[in-house]
């Protein structure tokens, strides 16, 4: 689920600026381009993006989905890394792995400003997960996820994926502090928040105990394609080196517990082929109440907004279900 960020300025390049551009990328500046259509893309974003179809070199067409930096910054305290890092991601991360994801075709930095493109691959006809049959599409994401984890427990200490974001100690307890910071307001109606979140130290330990590797870091539904019967994950700003759980907590979240339930067995099955390391209940439940934390302080008015107070109904579960209050 998760909480819908604001769509950006529309700040796309002019129509001389996307053909110089997409000629860079896919030419080498060699190749002649012709824009043939472009139009707003349908895929939610945190930046600016639209999905261009281009002639290259007279011949091939190509459908593209190009996102733009267009001088926005949203780090979100260490969560995201924005156009250039999500560009590191599939150079460094997922090309070199046997799993689905559109196609990059390359990056692109703006003479001048310094701000970069990012230019994939365009799944036509593709529905996002919740789209697709249930439970069927978020079960099948679920093995796609634990295929994927497994594939990356080896490579987090190399030298490729160093620049990766960690979440250790520090990460974890700086966003249950900026929760009770931010809902100081509401402290009378949820008397348990303060200890809960004074505890929730008590958890990180938890979180450090799993075999790290690399996660999408906002794995919902809304971030997953579905293409001729493969899994499409975008949308990956956020990725970073930390338990895999908690991409499995924002796959499930708001799911019945049945299909929460066939979610978990899939998940344990393709990444550890049955033998899951103890603690992983345990850690799925402190990985759902880190995602309440870290949506509930991002932003006061997110705190405050009368629409998220069910993430504190999420976060009094987790924290009863983890002993914390």
């Amino acid at each position: 689920m998760g909480i819908p960020v604001k769509a950006p300025p529309n700040r796309l390049p002019e129509p001389e600026a996307l053909n110089s551009g997409l000629s860079a990328v896919l030419g080498g500046g060699g190749s002649s381009i012709r824009i043939l259509d472009r139009a707003p893309a349908i895929w939610a974003s945190t930046y600016p993006s639209e999905v261009v179809t281009c002639e290259v070199a007279g011949s091939s067409v190509l459908k593209l989905y190009c996102k733009y930096m267009a001088g926005l910054r949203y780090e979100s305290f260490g969560h995201r890394g924005g156009v250039p890092y999500e560009i590191e991601v599939y150079r460094r991360v997922l090309a070199s792995l046997p799993v689905s994801v559109p196609t990059f075709y390359g990056a692109y930095e703006e003479p001048g400003t310094g701000d970069v493109w990012l230019i994939l691959e365009y799944l036509d006809q593709s529905l996002r997960v919740t789209k697709g049959p249930q439970p069927e599409s978020v079960v099948q994401a679920a093995r796609w996820l634990g295929r994927f984890h497994a594939a990356n427990e080896d490579r987090v200490s190399g030298a490729d994926v160093g620049f990766l974001n960690l979440y250790d100690a520090p990460y974890y307890v700086g966003w249950s502090r900026r929760t009770l910071r931010f809902a100081s307001e509401l402290r009378p109606a949820f008397p348990w928040l303060e200890t809960l979140c004074g505890r929730f130290e008590e958890c990180i330990d938890v979180l450090l105990s799993s075999p790290p590797t690399i996660v999408h870091g906002e794995f919902y539904p809304h971030n997953i394609l579905l293409s001729n019967d493969q899994i499409y994950p975008i949308d990956w700003e956020s990725a970073a080196i930390a338990a895999g759980e908690i991409d499995l907590a924002t796959l499930t979240e708001a799911w019945k517990p049945e299909h929460r339930r066939q979610c978990e067995v899939v998940y344990q099955e393709a990444r550890w082929g049955g033998a899951t390391p103890a603690g992983f209940e345990h850690r799925l439940a402190a990985a759902r109440l880190y995602f309440c934390f870290r949506w509930m302080g991002e932003q006061p008015e997110w705190t405050l907004g009368a629409g998220n107070r069910e993430y504190f109904e999420q976060m009094r579960v987790s924290g009863e279900e983890l002993g914390l209050i």
